[in-house]
């Protein structure tokens, strides 16, 4: 067995020894934002096998029917689960606009009206570009910020307090290896996440021996739709283990999370060159922003 295949089979071994230890018998519930696709999904799935009800929440209402159809046959599928417990699972969904100044006032209205308590908070949901500040509209500098920025640190802030006051929870933030840098075409994608990377320690560190974690996942990239590239530059940039499958991120994001780790970084070809990018120079960075701005999209 080669290196990579060893490590990937050790991770999800140790990934089936924690989904064992933590199954919550769908007492509580698990809220993920960004559902409707890609590694939303994928969360959503995994949280439901782990024994947890599930509010998934997207802008994308018939991406959420999807999600949630994807869901319930995968735990009616489930040799793991008796059939009262495939009977007692629910799944909300919350057709939300994360951009909108009280989107996350609405989702927390919902689930206390429902009666949701949420053990589980993964804020998922994102945006990506690529275009310089200057380039980019305004109207998606104010997405960009507010999706990443406001309404999961809102989110954060108020499913927190109960999460604190019950003595157990987890949180899982997605920033991103752009945080820890500066990149031509992603500066403020990049400045976002540096914000995730910031508000979710402060966080960890005033929540320390109350029971409730929160962990931050720096992903490289990641093979979902939110990156746009041809297939064959896929399969190149899977082959040298630059991007990563949304199984293998999700795996290693829900690892960290329910060992209560403060930070996961998947790939190690991010780990080697992340010292480097870091010392680049900004002329340097200014030469390749040149160079890539005819093949940048506008927003």
């Amino acid at each position: 067995m080669n290196p990579v295949k060893k490590w990937y089979f050790c991770a999800r071994l140790e990934l089936n020894k924690i989904m064992k230890k933590i199954f919550n018998h769908f007492r509580s519930y698990a809220l993920v934002t960004g559902a409707a696709s890609g590694m939303g999904r994928v969360y959503a799935v995994k949280l439901a096998l782990m024994g947890y009800n599930l509010v998934v929440v997207d802008i994308n209402a018939a991406g959420l029917e999807e999600t949630a159809a994807i869901v319930n046959g995968a735990v009616a599928a489930a040799d793991s689960l008796t059939s009262e417990q495939k009977g007692s699972f629910r799944i909300m969904q919350i057709a939300q606009d994360l951009s909108v100044l009280d989107a996350a006032d609405k989702v927390f209205e919902a689930t206390e009206a429902a009666g949701c308590v949420v053990d589980v908070l993964v804020n998922n949901a994102g945006v990506m570009y690529c275009q310089g500040i200057a380039e980019t509209s305004e109207r998606m500098l104010k997405i960009i910020m507010m999706v990443h920025m406001v309404t999961p640190m809102l989110l954060s802030r108020k499913y927190v307090v109960g999460m604190k006051e019950r003595g157990h929870g987890y949180m899982l933030n997605i920033s991103s290896l752009a945080a820890w840098m500066s990149w031509p075409g992603i500066g403020m994608y990049g400045n976002t996440k540096r914000f995730v990377k910031g508000y979710s320690r402060e966080l960890r560190i005033e929540c320390q021996k109350t029971g409730v974690s929160i962990t931050n996942a720096y992903f490289g990239a990641v093979d979902t739709p939110l990156i746009p590239l041809k297939d064959s530059l896929r399969k190149l940039a899977r082959c040298l283990a630059v991007m990563i499958t949304p199984e293998k991120a999700t795996d290693r994001a829900l690892n960290a999370m329910f060992r209560r780790r403060k930070g996961t970084m998947p790939g190690l070809l991010n780990k080697i060159f992340l010292p480097i990018v870091i010392i680049l120079p900004d002329c340097l960075l200014g030469w390749f922003y040149r160079m890539a701005k005819p093949h940048l999209m506008k927003v």
